[in-house]
Protein backbone atom coordinates (compact mmCIF):
# COMPACT_ATOMS: atom_id res chain seq x y z
CA UNK A 1 0.00 0.00 0.00
CA UNK A 2 1.30 3.62 -0.87
CA UNK A 3 0.40 6.69 0.46
CA UNK A 4 0.44 10.32 -1.15
CA UNK A 5 -0.23 13.82 0.16
CA UNK A 6 -3.32 15.25 -0.25
CA UNK A 7 -4.79 18.60 0.58
CA UNK A 8 -4.96 20.29 4.04
CA UNK A 9 -7.84 22.72 4.55
CA UNK A 10 -8.73 24.49 7.87
CA UNK A 11 -11.98 26.27 8.84
CA UNK A 12 -12.52 28.62 12.07
CA UNK A 13 -15.85 30.08 13.01
CA UNK A 14 -16.91 31.11 16.06
CA UNK A 15 -18.80 29.73 18.82
CA UNK A 16 -21.89 30.97 20.97
CA UNK A 17 -20.51 29.38 24.08
CA UNK A 18 -17.22 27.05 24.50
CA UNK A 19 -14.30 25.98 22.74
CA UNK A 20 -15.44 24.21 19.21
CA UNK A 21 -12.75 22.11 17.30
CA UNK A 22 -13.83 19.54 14.54
CA UNK A 23 -11.00 17.72 13.13
CA UNK A 24 -11.09 14.77 10.45
CA UNK A 25 -8.28 12.67 8.87
CA UNK A 26 -8.76 10.07 6.20
CA UNK A 27 -6.10 8.11 4.81
CA UNK A 28 -8.07 6.18 1.86
CA UNK A 29 -6.00 3.47 -0.47
CA UNK A 30 -3.37 5.93 -2.49
CA UNK A 31 -3.87 8.77 -0.95
CA UNK A 32 -4.28 10.95 2.12
CA UNK A 33 -6.04 14.09 3.33
CA UNK A 34 -6.81 15.79 6.55
CA UNK A 35 -9.74 18.20 7.21
CA UNK A 36 -9.97 20.48 10.66
CA UNK A 37 -13.15 22.05 10.99
CA UNK A 38 -13.29 24.43 14.35
CA UNK A 39 -16.88 24.68 15.06
CA UNK A 40 -18.89 23.19 18.14
CA UNK A 41 -17.17 22.07 21.86
CA UNK A 42 -16.16 18.81 20.17
CA UNK A 43 -13.16 17.78 18.28
CA UNK A 44 -14.22 14.89 15.74
CA UNK A 45 -11.20 13.11 14.14
CA UNK A 46 -11.65 10.17 11.18
CA UNK A 47 -8.84 8.45 10.20
CA UNK A 48 -9.48 5.50 7.19
CA UNK A 49 -7.08 3.08 4.90
CA UNK A 50 -9.36 0.89 1.96
CA UNK A 51 -6.95 -2.50 0.23
CA UNK A 52 -30.29 3.84 26.30
CA UNK A 53 -31.67 1.76 23.53
CA UNK A 54 -35.45 2.12 24.95
CA UNK A 55 -35.56 5.79 24.17
CA UNK A 56 -34.53 5.07 20.32
CA UNK A 57 -37.77 4.47 19.37
CA UNK A 58 -37.00 1.16 17.57
CA UNK A 59 -39.28 -2.35 17.85
CA UNK A 60 -37.59 -4.61 20.56
CA UNK A 61 -36.97 -6.94 17.64
CA UNK A 62 -34.50 -4.97 15.79
CA UNK A 63 -33.07 -3.49 19.03
CA UNK A 64 -32.19 -6.76 19.93
CA UNK A 65 -30.51 -7.32 16.49
CA UNK A 66 -28.44 -4.28 16.19
CA UNK A 67 -27.61 -4.26 19.62
CA UNK A 68 -24.76 -6.77 18.72
CA UNK A 69 -22.54 -5.41 21.72
CA UNK A 70 -24.87 -6.32 24.29
CA UNK A 71 -22.61 -9.36 25.80
CA UNK A 72 -19.27 -7.72 24.78
CA UNK A 73 -18.36 -7.31 28.84
CA UNK A 74 -14.74 -5.29 27.77
CA UNK A 75 -17.12 -2.33 26.69
CA UNK A 76 -18.84 0.08 29.26
CA UNK A 77 -22.42 1.07 28.53
CA UNK A 78 -21.70 4.07 26.75
CA UNK A 79 -19.12 2.00 24.46
CA UNK A 80 -22.43 -0.07 23.63
CA UNK A 81 -24.48 2.43 22.94
CA UNK A 82 -21.89 4.00 19.98
CA UNK A 83 -21.94 0.14 18.62
CA UNK A 84 -25.93 0.92 18.77
CA UNK A 85 -26.07 4.25 16.98
CA UNK A 86 -23.68 3.15 14.80
CA UNK A 87 -26.21 -0.25 14.02
CA UNK A 88 -28.90 2.07 13.76
CA UNK A 89 -27.61 4.37 11.12
CA UNK A 90 -26.49 1.62 9.05
CA UNK A 91 -29.56 -0.90 8.96
CA UNK A 92 -31.45 2.34 7.57
CA UNK A 93 -29.87 5.82 7.00
CA UNK A 94 -32.97 7.06 5.06
CA UNK A 95 -35.72 6.18 8.03
CA UNK A 96 -33.08 7.49 10.84
CA UNK A 97 -32.20 10.97 8.69
CA UNK A 98 -36.03 11.59 8.78
CA UNK A 99 -36.22 10.75 12.25
CA UNK A 100 -33.32 12.06 14.05
CA UNK A 101 -31.78 14.53 11.50
CA UNK A 102 -34.28 16.46 9.76
CA UNK A 103 -35.95 17.69 12.79
CA UNK A 104 -32.83 19.88 13.37
CA UNK A 105 -33.60 21.73 10.22
CA UNK A 106 -36.30 23.23 12.81
CA UNK A 107 -33.75 24.17 15.70
CA UNK A 108 -31.97 26.51 13.80
CA UNK A 109 -31.84 30.04 14.15
CA UNK A 110 -29.48 32.34 11.09
CA UNK A 111 -26.34 29.68 11.40
CA UNK A 112 -26.85 29.05 14.90
CA UNK A 113 -28.26 25.47 15.80
CA UNK A 114 -30.01 24.51 19.47
CA UNK A 115 -29.33 21.31 19.82
CA UNK A 116 -31.71 19.32 22.45
CA UNK A 117 -29.57 19.88 25.80
CA UNK A 118 -26.65 21.37 24.47
CA UNK A 119 -25.27 24.93 24.12
CA UNK A 120 -26.22 27.34 20.83
CA UNK A 121 -23.36 25.98 17.87
CA UNK A 122 -22.10 28.23 15.77
CA UNK A 123 -22.10 26.38 12.62
CA UNK A 124 -19.95 27.40 9.38
CA UNK A 125 -23.21 26.08 6.66
CA UNK A 126 -26.08 26.62 8.52
CA UNK A 127 -29.48 24.42 7.89
CA UNK A 128 -28.80 23.81 4.43
CA UNK A 129 -26.10 21.27 5.83
CA UNK A 130 -28.75 19.43 7.72
CA UNK A 131 -31.24 19.38 4.74
CA UNK A 132 -28.10 18.05 2.28
CA UNK A 133 -27.38 15.46 4.62
CA UNK A 134 -30.91 14.29 4.47
CA UNK A 135 -31.31 14.64 0.71
CA UNK A 136 -28.46 12.21 0.77
CA UNK A 137 -29.36 9.70 2.78
CA UNK A 138 -32.43 9.02 1.76
CA UNK A 139 -31.13 7.66 -1.15
CA UNK A 140 -29.03 5.49 0.74
CA UNK A 141 -29.95 1.76 0.74
CA UNK A 142 -29.39 -0.82 4.39
CA UNK A 143 -26.25 -1.15 5.32
CA UNK A 144 -24.27 -4.29 6.67
CA UNK A 145 -24.59 -3.18 10.65
CA UNK A 146 -21.25 -3.87 12.55
CA UNK A 147 -19.97 -6.82 14.95
CA UNK A 148 -17.74 -5.57 17.71
CA UNK A 149 -14.14 -7.27 18.22
CA UNK A 150 -12.08 -7.13 21.51
CA UNK A 151 -9.02 -6.61 19.16
CA UNK A 152 -10.55 -3.52 17.74
CA UNK A 153 -11.48 -2.30 20.93
CA UNK A 154 -8.41 -2.65 22.68
CA UNK A 155 -6.42 -0.37 19.53
CA UNK A 156 -8.76 1.97 20.65
CA UNK A 157 -8.36 1.48 24.55
CA UNK A 158 -4.43 1.91 23.74
CA UNK A 159 -5.15 5.45 22.37
CA UNK A 160 -7.74 6.59 25.25
CA UNK A 161 -5.00 5.57 27.72
CA UNK A 162 -2.06 8.08 25.97
CA UNK A 163 -4.14 11.03 25.03
CA UNK A 164 -6.06 10.82 28.33
CA UNK A 165 -2.48 11.31 29.97
CA UNK A 166 -0.91 13.66 27.46
CA UNK A 167 -3.91 15.84 26.22
CA UNK A 168 -2.88 15.23 22.87
CA UNK A 169 -5.18 14.81 20.10
CA UNK A 170 -5.05 13.54 16.70
CA UNK A 171 -4.57 9.64 15.10
CA UNK A 172 -0.70 9.92 15.72
CA UNK A 173 0.66 8.06 19.99
CA UNK A 174 2.78 9.74 22.22
CA UNK A 175 4.89 6.75 20.91
CA UNK A 176 4.48 7.64 17.49
CA UNK A 177 1.71 5.14 16.79
CA UNK A 178 -0.62 5.20 13.90
CA UNK A 179 -4.10 3.41 13.95
CA UNK A 180 -3.05 0.84 11.51
CA UNK A 181 0.15 -0.07 14.04
CA UNK A 182 -2.59 -0.03 16.80
CA UNK A 183 -4.69 -2.07 15.14
CA UNK A 184 -2.09 -4.38 13.91
CA UNK A 185 -0.95 -4.99 17.52
CA UNK A 186 -4.19 -6.74 18.47
CA UNK A 187 -5.54 -8.56 15.01
CA UNK A 188 -5.52 -8.70 11.37
CA UNK A 189 -7.39 -7.29 8.96
CA UNK A 190 -8.60 -7.15 5.37
CA UNK A 191 -10.07 -4.80 3.22
CA UNK A 192 -10.29 -1.85 4.78
CA UNK A 193 -9.76 -0.18 8.38
CA UNK A 194 -10.85 3.82 9.98
CA UNK A 195 -10.59 5.62 12.90
CA UNK A 196 -13.17 7.98 14.45
CA UNK A 197 -12.35 9.89 17.51
CA UNK A 198 -14.63 12.31 19.14
CA UNK A 199 -13.86 14.27 22.12
CA UNK A 200 -15.99 15.83 23.97
CA UNK A 201 -20.11 15.24 23.02
CA UNK A 202 -23.59 14.68 25.21
CA UNK A 203 -24.55 11.65 23.90
CA UNK A 204 -23.84 8.65 21.31
CA UNK A 205 -26.50 9.92 19.06
CA UNK A 206 -25.02 13.50 18.73
CA UNK A 207 -21.76 12.33 17.95
CA UNK A 208 -22.74 10.10 15.26
CA UNK A 209 -25.22 12.84 14.46
CA UNK A 210 -23.14 15.37 13.60
CA UNK A 211 -20.16 13.64 11.54
CA UNK A 212 -23.39 12.84 8.84
CA UNK A 213 -24.33 16.28 8.77
CA UNK A 214 -20.65 17.19 8.39
CA UNK A 215 -20.92 20.56 8.36
CA UNK A 216 -18.10 22.70 7.16
CA UNK A 217 -16.23 19.81 5.59
CA UNK A 218 -17.12 19.53 2.04
CA UNK A 219 -16.39 16.46 0.44
CA UNK A 220 -18.09 14.77 3.48
CA UNK A 221 -15.94 12.37 4.22
CA UNK A 222 -16.99 11.35 7.73
CA UNK A 223 -20.71 10.66 5.91
CA UNK A 224 -19.27 8.80 3.01
CA UNK A 225 -17.10 6.65 5.58
CA UNK A 226 -20.36 5.52 7.49
CA UNK A 227 -21.81 4.84 4.42
CA UNK A 228 -18.95 2.15 3.62
CA UNK A 229 -20.78 -1.42 2.84
CA UNK A 230 -17.36 -3.15 3.17
CA UNK A 231 -17.04 -2.52 7.28
CA UNK A 232 -17.91 -5.75 9.55
CA UNK A 233 -16.43 -4.71 12.73
CA UNK A 234 -16.04 -1.82 15.10
CA UNK A 235 -14.11 -1.53 18.47
CA UNK A 236 -14.26 1.23 20.81
CA UNK A 237 -12.80 2.68 23.95
CA UNK A 238 -13.81 6.18 25.90
CA UNK A 239 -12.60 7.83 28.65
CA UNK A 240 -11.21 10.93 30.03
CA UNK A 241 -9.37 13.92 28.26
CA UNK A 242 -7.49 16.53 29.99
CA UNK A 243 -8.46 19.24 27.11
CA UNK A 244 -11.96 18.22 26.39
CA UNK A 245 -13.33 16.24 29.47
CA UNK A 246 -13.53 13.12 27.74
CA UNK A 247 -12.81 11.43 24.63
CA UNK A 248 -13.91 8.30 22.68
CA UNK A 249 -11.95 6.16 19.64
CA UNK A 250 -13.60 4.06 17.42
CA UNK A 251 -11.67 1.86 15.28
CA UNK A 252 -13.31 0.09 12.31
CA UNK A 253 -12.27 -2.98 9.95
CA UNK A 254 -13.68 -5.06 7.18
CA UNK A 255 -13.11 -8.82 8.37
CA UNK A 256 -10.78 -8.87 11.55
CA UNK A 257 -8.98 -11.95 13.61
CA UNK A 258 -8.41 -10.90 17.21
CA UNK A 259 -4.74 -11.92 18.03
Amino acid sequence: MKENNGHIKKLLVKQVQGVPVFQSTCLKSRSKRIIKFISGRFLFILYLITVSYASSGTEPEKASRLNTAANAGYLSAFEKEIVFEINLFRSNPAEYAVKYIEPLSKMYKGKILHYPNDKPLLTKEGVKAVNECVRDLKKATPLPILYPSIGLSRAAADHVKDQSKTGGIGHYGKDGSTSRKRIERHGNWEARIAENIAYGGISARQVIIYLLIDDGVYDRGHRKNFLMADLKNVGVATGNHPVYNTMCVMDFSGPFTDK
